[in-house]
């Protein structure tokens, strides 16, 4: 099976263990049943079948001790305070400190473990800049050298972007996962009432007992919400105010969050390769490039008798590159051809993606800088090409490796 997804036999031979990580203290006092912090580990992926050293390690560990996990807020809704209980639109966001919203899931979150915060910031997740960016990837590697896991909170409008730009950056095998809300978490005051529904404080605690347990050791950064985790490269928001925005449209989810039961379905392909960390990380390590020197890369999106404007007035103001949304399998106008043919001919380099949300991109030009995106979404595209070209700004060949590669991992099912 190619890409991010892989079934069973992939896997192993056999699947017959269930394993069960505590996350709670040894010298904690047991809670009782209902209250249960053990953390099972079931169905087609665990600790039993993925052939990992580095992660079984990981996974057992999470049951000899407390685990100590770092949340890291950025605002966005669930930060934010309504202007009654039952105001689920009309709201202001990153009003709520995040230290604040995890005291509030205090004594529950206690039993999990010893968590810390950071307020990196307190906006819409759409205000924040690349420079932003590159700061909070920083920002997540200083505190995985002290925790055993953190967890980012961020708007939804963004939070794919966020997530897939520290699934490339962060240098970490440790559990990385970007968490938010769809409702804000208080109404009229940061310290009022709970808005009715509201979904924050459950996604908050689950992620925290997701980043706890360990289970997605190596798989990157994956996003959760509403009781389900994805992957970042894969994941979308697809509706402007459904609590089940987030989907993973061909893949599926990763794996659902079921109280104390984590169940994994499937992992990324980059797990693979946990036993070797450098084979594991991503070649962009952001603490060797300045954010000044993160180059500009734009998306152009097709329709019927797209003008080519767009391309040639990027291309005049210095764009390095440009992400094409194309209609179907990634066409585009003809006006667009002819601009995106005058534009790569004076250097700017093109991935060609499609704007229909899933399906793949092939082809690409052997002899213009025009690659191939595959099923990379255009916005994740964009991350990619613009990492790729900070550190390969002259070589073609490699972007196009990395964007062949890095952006379209595939499983080697080689016995």
């Amino acid at each position: 099976m190619r890409k991010s997804a892989v079934l069973l036999p992939v896997l192993s031979a056999a699947l017959t263990a269930v394993v069960v990580i505590s996350v709670l203290a040894p010298q904690a006092p047991a809670p009782s049943e209902s209250q249960s912090t053990s953390v099972k580990v079931d169905g087609v992926v665990s600790a039993a079948n993925i052939e990992s050293v580095a992660y079984t390690q990981a996974v057992a560990a999470a049951q000899t001790r407390k685990p100590k996990v770092t949340v890291i807020g950025t605002g966005g809704t669930i930060s934010g305070v309504a202007t009654s209980r039952s105001s689920f639109q009309d709201y202001r966001s990153g009003q709520i400190a995040i230290a604040d919203m995890v005291g509030q899931l205090q004594p529950e979150i206690g039993q999990v473990a010893d968590v810390s915060t950071v307020q990196f910031g307190n906006k819409g997740s759409g205000g924040y800049t690349i420079a932003e960016f590159h700061a909070l990837t920083l920002a997540v590697q200083k505190a995985l050298k002290t925790s055993d896991g953190v967890v980012v909170t961020t708007g939804t409008d963004t939070m794919e972007e966020f997530a897939y730009w520290l699934d490339l950056t962060v240098r970490d095998q440790k559990p990385v996962v970007l968490t938010g809300a769809m409702r804000p978490w208080a109404a009229v005051t940061p310290d009022g009432p709970q808005v009715i529904g509201a979904d924050g404080p459950a996604n908050l605690y689950n992620a925290i007992v997701l980043a706890a347990s360990q289970t997605t050791y190596c798989f990157g950064t994956v996003l959760m919400l509403g009781d389900e985790f994805h992957a970042a490269r894969d994941v979308t928001k697809t509706s402007s105010y459904r609590m089940d925005t987030f989907q993973t449209r061909e893949f599926g989810v990763l794996g659902w969050i079921d109280g104390p039961n984590i169940k994994v379905g499937r992992a990324p392909a980059r797990v693979q390769k946990c036993d070797s960390k450098k084979s594991w990380l991503t070649p962009f390590d952001v603490e060797k490039v300045k954010p000044e020197a993160l180059p500009r890369v734009e998306v152009v999106t097709s329709y019927q008798q797209a003008g080519g404007e767009a391309i040639t007035a990027f291309a005049d103001a210095g764009v390095k590159g440009i992400v094409t949304a194309g209609t179907g399998s990634g066409g585009l106008s003809s006006a667009q051809t002819a601009a995106r043919t005058a534009a790569a001919a004076k250097g700017v380099v093109f991935v060609s993606t499609t704007r229909v949300g899933s399906g793949s991109v092939y082809g690409g030009s052997t002899t213009q800088p025009i690659i191939a995106g595959d099923d990379l979404l255009p916005q994740k595209a964009r991350l990619l090409l613009l990492l790729s070209l900070a550190f390969a700004p002259t070589d073609v060949a490699k972007v196009r490796q990395w964007v062949t590669t890095l952006g379209n991992p595939e499983w080697d099912t080689a016995p």
